[in-house]
């Protein structure tokens, strides 16, 4: 997969989180980011590597979010190879 498709992925997963006050609370505290903050890392690709473990971290959230955007735990297991940081790491850059 490449990095924008990965990246496309990575936002759709970080507005999943975004529409749940729950989701998002915990993704903030967890990762220790500022709702400010937030507006201006969503184009860093370390960042949406984040959200994707965030959402790779939960079962529930994983299949939830799946459902919600058809896509495979799979591709999300792919997205996440893609970007910075991500198990087997493919990134270039």
């Amino acid at each position: 997969m490449d990095k924008e498709k990965a990246e496309t992925i990575a936002l759709q997963a970080l507005a999943f989180l975004a529409k749940d006050d729950e989701l998002l609370g915990r993704f903030l505290m967890v990762s220790g980011i500022t709702p400010q903050e937030l507006k201006g890392r969503f184009r860093d690709s370390d960042f949406l590597g984040g959200v994707l473990d965030a959402i790779l971290g939960d079962d529930a959230v994983l299949l939830d979010f799946c459902n919600s955007v058809s896509l495979s735990p799979d591709t999300l297991v792919k997205a996440r190879r893609a970007l910075p940081g991500g198990y087997g790491e493919v990134y270039e850059g």
